[in-house]
C-alpha cells in the first residue's frame, strides 16, 4: 500500500531560529496524531539541515534537501553532493522542482544524472514535473508531462521506484492567476499512474506515491487528497505557517 505524504519545501525561507520553532510547533501539535500510513516531510534550505534533524528528532517529521549536485565531489563551488547529504543524516532530497528548472536552467538530461546520482547514494528523491501556463492553453500539458517522465525516469528499473516519490507541479497554477481544480490534479496523476504503469508494470505504478503541488492550503487540502490517485501534497508557502502546515497534516 502506498504511502500518503505531507511534504512541505520552505524555500530560501527561515533562519536557524525559525526553522528550529517551526518544527518545534509543528512536532507537538502533530505529536498524539495517528499518521497511520502517512508521512511527515520537511525541506529546511542547507544551511538548516543539521539543526533542523536535531529538532525533528524522536518526532514524527522527516528532513529532506531541497537540491544536490550531480557529482561525487570536486571542483563545484556552493554545491552540496549526495554523500555530504548522507553523512548528516538526510535521506531524502527533492530534485526537478520547477524553480530549479526555470531560475537555474536545470533541463531533463542534469535532472536525470541527479536522480542516477541520488539513488546510487541510498537517497530517496521527490522528483517534481509539470507543464507552463503556454502548454496548458494549448492542451499539450499530457504530452509537456509525459515527455519529462520519459526523459528523466525512463532509463531505470521497477526497483529504482521503491526510493522515488512523484510530485506534479502545474506551474501555470502557481501565481498566475489560475486556478487547477481537484479534478484537473486527478486527470493528471491518473494519466501519471498510467505512463509509469505501460512502461514499469501496474504494480510498480501503484506503488509509487504522487504529490500534488500547486498551492495546497489548508482551506483545499481535504478536496484534492480525496482524489483516488493524490497521494499527499508538496506544500509551498503554506507549510511555512504551523498552523496551516499542520491543518494540511490533519487532511492526510
Amino acid at each position: 500500500m502506498r504511502k500518503k505524504i505531507v511534504a512541505g519545501n520552505w524555500k530560501m525561507n527561515n533562519g536557524v531560529k525559525e526553522t528550529s520553532q517551526l518544527i518545534r510547533k509543528v512536532k507537538k501539535s502533530i505529536a498524539d496524531l495517528e499518521l497511520n500510513n502517512a508521512r511527515v516531510i520537511v525541506a529546511p534550505s542547507f544551511v538548516n539541515l543539521v539543526g533542523a534533524i536535531k529538532s525533528a528528532k524522536d518526532s514524527k517529521i522527516e528532513v529532506a534537501a531541497q537540491n544536490m549536485h550531480q557529482a561525487k565531489n570536486g571542483a563545484f563551488t556552493g554545491e552540496i553532493s549526495a554523500e555530504m547529504l548522507q553523512s548528516i543524516g538526510v535521506k531524502t532530497v527533492i530534485l526537478g522542482h520547477s524553480e530549479r528548472r526555470q531560475y537555474f536552467g536545470e533541463d531533463d538530461e542534469l535532472i536525470a544524472r541527479k536522480i542516477d546520482a541520488a539513488l546510487a547514494n541510498d537517497l530517496e528523491v521527490i522528483f517534481c514535473f509539470g507543464e507552463l501556463l503556454e502548454q496548458r492553453k494549448l492542451d499539450n500539458h499530457l504530452l509537456e508531462v509525459g515527455s519529462q517522465l520519459k526523459n528523466t525516469l525512463f532509463h531505470l528499473k521497477a526497483a529504482d521506484f521503491k526510493n522515488i516519490i512523484l510530485a506534479y507541479e502545474p506551474v501555470w497554477a502557481i501565481g498566475t492567476g489560475e486556478t487547477a481544480t481537484p479534478d484537473q490534479a486527478q486527470e493528471m496523476h491518473a494519466f501519471v499512474r498510467n505512463v509509469l504503469a505501460k512502461k514499469f508494470g501496474q504494480e510498480t505504478a501503484d506503488s509509487v506515491s504522487i504529490l500534488y503541488g500547486g498551492s495546497v492550503k489548508a482551506s483545499n487540502a481535504e478536496e484534492i487528497f480525496s482524489k483516488p490517485d493524490v497521494d499527499g501534497g508538496l506544500i509551498g508557502g503554506a507549510s511555512l505557517v504551523a498552523e496551516d502546515f499542520v491543518a494540511i497534516i490533519e487532511a492526510i
